[in-house]
């Protein structure tokens, strides 16, 4: 994991009310350490994010959003802007993921806008990237991690690169109880790395790529130990204050025992 600090992010999806998402931050954040050898961080629907935000100011847990537009304003009836979320203390923002993708058509294209708009607001974008199942079968991953990545980071200045977490999921493995072997997220995760490093080879060893499909307490010690895997994109282990934090400690315990 050489000097990344993983980062463990909880990805609720249409989960949890305003006060439920206020009674997760205060059952959490006694359980979070200080910070420095993990980060943790909660991706929420747009009705909770002000109240998570307050309820972890001055702590060290991150809140994202799920989504947001490429532009500052407009006609969009029903969007959300990057400048909307920053002023109510969002951190950063979950892009691409594989259900908006399917369920919402998220594009490559709407992608490319998206990611830079986030970073020039200064949130942290977390690009989602991954295969489907009959890809995988046809050894076609490699064919769609590439085109993923060159597309929708082709606006992102090189410079820019190494703020962007990218989330590797085989769609095949979200929701499903299923999960990608060791070996299956090394070799994907190290094949994106390997992708940034195309564009910009300095910027290749700090990018932070994460894994995310059923990862849950029981198997995220092995994946986040992992040389190239630098956290996780949870999603219903996410859900429950124990099961979360039991893997955010997997996560501390992976970076020391890797010296980052």
């Amino acid at each position: 994991m050489s000097d990344r600090t993983p980062l463990i992010a909880g990805n609720w999806k249409m989960h949890k009310t305003e006060s439920e998402a206020r009674d997760f931050v205060a059952a959490l954040l006694p359980r979070l350490g200080a910070g420095d050898d993990v980060e943790a961080a909660v991706c929420a629907p747009f009705t909770a994010l002000k109240a998570l935000a307050q309820a972890a100011d001055q702590s060290s847990l991150g809140v994202y959003a799920q989504n947001m537009h490429h532009a500052d304003e407009g006609p969009y009836t029903g969007e959300v802007s990057a400048p909307m979320l920053r002023e109510i203390g969002v951190h950063g923002v979950v892009l691409g993921h594989s259900e908006r993708r399917e369920h919402f058509g998220e594009t490559d294209r709407a992608l490319a806008l998206k990611v830079p708009a986030a970073l020039r607001a200064g949130l942290r974008p977390i690009l989602c990237v991954g295969e489907t199942e009959a890809e995988r079968e046809e050894s076609a991953t490699e064919r769609k991690l590439r085109q993923q990545v060159h597309d929708d980071l082709a606006n992102v200045p090189e410079g820019e690169l190494e703020r962007v977490v990218i989330a590797y999921e085989p769609i095949w493995a979200i929701g499903t109880g299923r999960v990608a072997s060791a070996d299956q997220a090394q070799e994907a995760i190290a094949f994106i790395r390997a992708l940034v490093a195309d564009r910009a080879a300095q910027a290749a060893p700090r990018v932070r790529v994460l894994y995310g499909g059923s990862v849950k307490p029981e198997n995220a010690p092995e994946l986040l130990a992992l040389p190239d895997v630098d956290g996780a994109l949870v999603g219903g282990a996410s859900l429950e204050v124990a099961s979360f934090a039991e893997i955010v400690a997997a996560g501390a315990v992976a970076a020391t025992a890797s010296g980052g």
